[in-house]
């Protein structure tokens, strides 16, 4: 668990506008030492330029940036970027063609000056640790996509920062090595003891990666949590909707729920605290069971069924609610189309949330 780990960067109230566009709109984050840390949201959320006030690339109109130091708090906006204890990772990993792997991370190391010695045994050592051993003397075009992003990170982690931001860092892959990446990106993180914080659009990337995850909105954080309480306990409509699937029902607040026009009174739990006495019910997929009529809460009929990698899909239509309503189980449905099913929840499985813009 990441809780206990001391703070390595506080932001603190920072905004940033592009003309009329707000793109941050006063952000506070804190970040952890060791900590592999995301920044999930749509594009135009405003996370890249979170990322690149952070190396140095863009300088916020308001707000500060400071990370722990051995000597105190050190002010990154008062850095140039050069000078910051911070590296980033590009999208395009922007390798030298004409170099071959081993000089490509030996790269920065050398313009520091470092002594030979030390740059070769440095090189060495982050090529065994990113599995590029046998790798050092191609050149980057006889590489695959995988083999590139290890390179690109090698040469990030050689220069030892104590912060690495990653932009978009597996884009370019197919599903099968950014799957595989999203792992050794992990172990990687671990192994080397550096402080990640990787920008996204790619919920499963996140989910799967990070220790804890922002997830951003219109120039605002809407919540800061691990990947699984974003997933169970989801601070704002915006966040339940962007972090994995979820049925959603719009009525008023009620003692135990949310009172639905047509539907009645459904079982749930507020989060957070609202004046308003509009309420959203969000329950997952996972949470929706098939039952008897008589513990049934809302009747339907089954619309279709789905089946992939063993679990099934099943949407059901309900009178006076938009939209199907989507169920899933391990295995194969055991009903089908046509079918008129009942549904029903635990109550500590539906989250009532304020509606979108509420307060």
């Amino acid at each position: 668990m990441t809780e206990n780990r001391p703070v390595l960067v506080s932001m603190r109230g920072l905004t940033k506008r592009f003309g009329e566009t707000l793109a941050v709109d006063d952000v506070s984050l804190d970040i952890r030492q060791n900590e592999f840390f995301a920044l999930l949201g749509p594009s135009g959320c405003g996370k890249t330029t979170l990322l690149r006030s952070l190396a140095g690339f863009e300088y916020p109109d308001g707000g500060t940036i400071t990370m722990t130091g051995d000597q105190g708090d050190i002010d990154l906006l008062a850095l140039a970027p050069e000078r910051r204890p911070v590296n980033l990772m590009f999208q395009s990993y922007a390798l030298f063609p004409h170099m071959s792997v081993e000089r490509n991370i030996a790269y920065g190391l050398q313009r520091e000056g470092l002594p030979k010695d030390e740059i070769r045994q440095r090189v060495a050592e982050v090529l065994e640790t990113v599995g590029l051993s046998g790798k050092s003397k191609a050149r980057p075009a006889s590489l695959s996509g995988g083999q590139r992003q290890r390179v690109a990170l090698a040469r990030a982690i050689v220069k030892r920062p104590r912060l690495l931001l990653l932009d978009e860092p597996l884009s370019a892959l197919d599903r099968k090595v950014r799957a595989e990446m999203q792992l050794e990106l992990k172990r990687l993180q671990h192994e080397v003891g550096i402080t990640f914080v990787v920008v996204t659009h790619d919920q499963e990337e996140a989910m799967s990666m990070a220790d804890r995850i922002a997830v951003m909105s219109a120039g605002r954080v809407e919540q800061v949590d691990s990947p699984v309480d974003l997933y169970q306990r989801p601070a704002t409509v915006f966040v339940a909707d962007f972090i994995g699937s979820s049925n959603s029902f719009v009525g008023v607040r009620a003692a135990g729920g949310v009172d639905v026009p047509g539907l009645g009174l459904l079982p749930g739990h507020p989060v957070g605290e609202t004046s308003s006495p509009q309420a959203v019910l969000v329950v997952r997929p996972e949470d929706l069971r098939l039952v008897d009529d008589a513990s049934g809460l809302i009747t339907g009929t089954v619309i279709e069924t789905q089946f992939y990698g063993g679990r099934s899909t099943i949407a059901v239509e309900v009178a006076g609610h938009p939209g199907p309503l989507t169920l899933s189980c391990q295995g194969t449905a055991d009903v089908m189309r046509g079918t008129t099913v009942h549904l029903a929840w635990a109550a500590d499985r539906g989250v009532v949330l304020a509606p979108q813009g509420g307060r």
